[in-house]
């Protein structure tokens, strides 16, 4: 992966931390991200992907213990899920009771990856937390892999973005549920 600007980073986070919706290079596309525990940022990231609160969302990290809090975790998934991390693969895993409905959505699981594409990584790390992860792509139409096409698709949209190049991945991160090991995309 090409270098990219710490000063872009530290941008982008101000941005999350205010409550703003920003989009950002991810393995496979971009993604449309921001603070998982804001729920009006969460409500306007849903609002710009068509997206219904329902499905639920997933978060990446840039490490484990970032998404510990959120999570019940046995050594059982521990085991089954450290290996594939960081990678491209997303883990469907139960949730703490305190997790809001606004990630979960009809859900008692979350679907969770710690990222190694180093822009998300370095935007989960300076922010200090996970961040929602979401294609970019309004629902039903294919996910955007190259900034001008992410400025052309949301231009009414008032979204924050952190150019980069996207992962090499042919397609979506692979989903499995951490409980059955089961592959659920």
């Amino acid at each position: 992966m090409p270098y990219h600007s710490l000063f872009k980073i530290k941008n982008a986070v101000r941005q999350l931390k205010a409550g703003a919706v920003i989009a950002y290079p991810t393995e496979a596309v971009y993604g449309l991200g921001c603070d998982p525990l804001n729920e009006a940022a969460v409500m306007t990231l849903l609002d710009i992907k068509q997206r219904p609160i329902a499905k639920g969302l997933i978060l990446i990290a840039s490490s484990l213990e970032q998404l510990r809090p959120y999570l019940v975790l046995d050594q059982i998934i521990i085991d089954r899920i450290t290996h594939t991390w960081p990678g491209p693969v997303t883990w469907v895993i139960p949730v703490q009771p305190w997790v809001p409905k606004w990630l979960t959505g009809e859900h008692q699981s979350l679907a969770v990856r710690v990222t190694h594409h180093p822009v998300a990584r370095d935007l989960c790390a300076q922010f200090g937390s996970p961040l929602v992860s979401t294609s970019a792509n309004p629902t039903t139409r294919p996910a955007i892999k190259e900034s001008r096409k992410l400025l052309k698709t949301f231009a009414d949209a008032d979204i924050f973005i952190v150019h980069g190049k996207v992962g090499e991945l042919a397609q979506e991160t692979a989903i499995y549920d951490a409980v059955t090991g089961k592959q659920l995309r």
